[in-house]
């Protein structure tokens, strides 16, 4: 072990100036780090303190990180609407059920197509990722749509986005990393199918059922286009994100607000809309985040070839 007396001046020096240089460049990153996660929290800072600052004193700006007079007059304004607590829980229930709807058809869909004991399983997957190059445009889907009776429903929100063919892919690829040992001690003792999928391959498919399921759900949660084009003219079935899109759209131009004998909207209030618009996935984002960084972990088990 070395000592003081028997390390040479020179090596000392050399340690102070490296453990110096060490001492700027961790400085440098962390003033890095901080400007960048300013620039990138600065949006969401300015947004908030603009949807708690009263709506006629925010018309003035120079809103930046705290709200000039503080007030609740903006969040009131919206919960007091009917229309935006309507669209509030058609949101969610879209949210819902088309996120547990996709998952599950997108999981045993995936699960089918990872058997090797399965014929078509490489002519149906080029079949389907064919699916996602080529499309039959906007207008032939309307019109299957409207034939299909979807066109001013809600179940337009769920059925045509039930299945996604990059995500049985994803699961897919993932499930085929599961030993076939596992498969096949649970098919000795007398198990079906479906007990192989709920009992053993499901819950090993956590960590990509997840994030999956964030992916669907943030889908749903911020989708506007499809309100727009099948059901525009049912308020019954408006969705959060069509309602700030329409808010964001009479805010930019004030004279089309007054053309549909409506109020303007101030930024204060789009600024209180998108709070609550983006809240929940920011809520949930930090309990899945976990799940992306996971991987599968079997010990204990060797295939013979």
């Amino acid at each position: 072990m070395a000592t003081v007396e028997s390390v040479s001046y020179k090596d000392l020096r050399r340690g102070i100036k490296k453990a110096k240089r060490d001492l700027v460049f961790n400085l440098i990153l962390y003033v890095l780090l901080i400007l960048f996660a300013v620039v990138t929290l600065y949006p969401f800072i300015h947004l908030l303190a603009c949807s708690f600052n009263e709506g006629i004193d925010s018309v003035k700006g120079k809103i930046h990180f705290f709200p000039r007079k503080f007030s609740t007059e903006n969040y009131e304004t919206i919960f007091s609407k009917n229309y935006i607590l309507a669209a509030i829980r058609i949101t969610l229930l879209r949210t819902i059920i088309g996120t547990l709807t996709s998952l599950f058809a997108s999981a045993l869909l995936s699960f089918i197509l990872s058997r090797k004991s399965f014929l078509f399983k490489r002519s149906l997957s080029l079949f389907w990722i064919f699916t996602m190059y080529a499309s039959a445009g906007i207008i032939p889907t309307m019109v299957l749509f409207r034939r299909m009776h979807l066109h001013e429903n809600f179940w337009v929100y769920i059925i045509p986005g039930m299945v996604s063919v990059f995500n049985v892919m994803v699961m897919r690829t993932y499930m085929r990393k599961i030993p076939d040992s596992l498969e096949e001690s649970a098919m000795l003792e007398g198990a079906g199918y479906m007990t192989v999928f709920t009992k053993i391959i499901s819950p090993l498919c956590k960590p990509v059922y997840a994030a999956t399921a964030l992916f669907v759900a943030t889908y749903h949660w911020n989708s506007w286009f499809d309100t727009l084009l099948y059901n525009r003219m049912s308020v019954h079935y408006s969705t959060l994100q069509y309602e700030l899109r329409e808010m964001f759209y009479y805010y930019q131009y004030p004279q089309a607000a007054r053309y549909m004998q409506r109020l303007p909207v101030p930024f204060a209030l789009l600024s209180a809309a998108a709070v609550i618009a983006m809240l929940p996935l920011l809520v949930a984002y930090p309990f899945v985040q976990r799940y992306f960084v996971s991987g599968l972990s079997i010990e204990g088990i060797k295939d013979c070839d």
